[in-house]
């Protein structure tokens, strides 16, 4: 059987974690959101794909994030109706036991290798449901876009899909994250 060294090899630590989601892996999981309820992006910057997608698509959304002084753990905006967002892999566990504490439907992407482990099983075990792909997402990091990834990625959900497992196709297309009003540079 072959080795996935990509998998093996890949940075699975706090510094792994800065891997920003293009905006066609936001694209799937909008259908599923109803328009009016508050979305919540827990882990997103201003520039990130996930606030500036569900803005321009008309939703009402509030964004929170370390920069701004707004720990996951210990923040929550005053209101909001479903969280959505791709948490530091690194601290996948505790993120999934504080969205299951909160008790709100939420949408993560995060590793397809999430769904087997004993520490996210008994909130695994209260309700999933995963929306898949048919193709690997191109990330990007600190140095730019990066072609394929060690990993498939899916959206954990619960209390938002109408089934337990919905397949999809990706629809590839780029778009930059940070525009030049976003990172400081003035023309």
């Amino acid at each position: 059987m072959p080795i996935n060294n990509g998998f093996l090899k890949s940075d699975r630590t706090e510094k792994g974690d800065e891997n920003y989601t293009p905006f066609y892996a936001v694209n799937p999981i909008l259908k599923y959101i109803p328009k009016d309820k508050t979305v919540w992006c827990p882990f997103d910057e201003a520039w990130s794909a996930y606030y500036r997608l569900f803005q321009e698509s008309g939703y009402t959304v509030v964004r929170s994030s370390l920069s701004d002084k707004q720990d996951f753990f210990i923040y929550e905006p005053d209101k909001w109706d479903i969280a959505v967002s791709n948490p530091p892999y690194s601290k996948k566990n505790k993120v999934l036991e504080r969205l299951y504490a909160l008790g709100k439907p939420f949408a993560m992407l995060l590793p397809l290798t999430t769904l087997q482990g004993k520490a996210r099983y008994p909130f695994l075990k209260k309700g999933v449901q995963i929306l898949a792909f048919d193709k690997r997402i191109s990330y990007y990091q600190s140095a730019g876009y990066v072609s394929g990834c060690a990993f498939p990625s899916v959206y954990f959900c619960r209390d938002l899909l109408p089934s337990p497992l919905i397949l999809e196709e990706l629809e590839q297309y780029e778009r930059p994250l940070r525009r030049i009003e976003d990172i400081g540079i003035t023309k």
